[in-house]
């Protein structure tokens, strides 16, 4: 191995010490946001439900006089 190799590794102990200092970094949503947020994704997610179930509905309908 060559010497740029060996210098970049670290060991488990720095690495988990990286990453806490990473996780302090991050700007962690409040409550209300990932509350208000999960909220519209299950209201998109139902509409977008209720949308293929019309779709599919008026393309069986209007399909089956064409198929017989």
């Amino acid at each position: 191995m060559t010497k740029e190799k060996t210098a970049n590794k670290t060991s488990p102990m720095q690495f988990i010490q990286q990453v806490r200092q990473e996780t302090k970094k991050v700007t962690w949503p409040t409550r209300q946001e990932t509350t208000v947020t999960s909220i519209m994704v299950l209201i998109i997610a139902v509409l977008a439900a209720i949308f293929f179930l019309l779709a599919d509905g008026l393309i069986s309908t209007l399909m089956k006089p064409l198929l017989g």
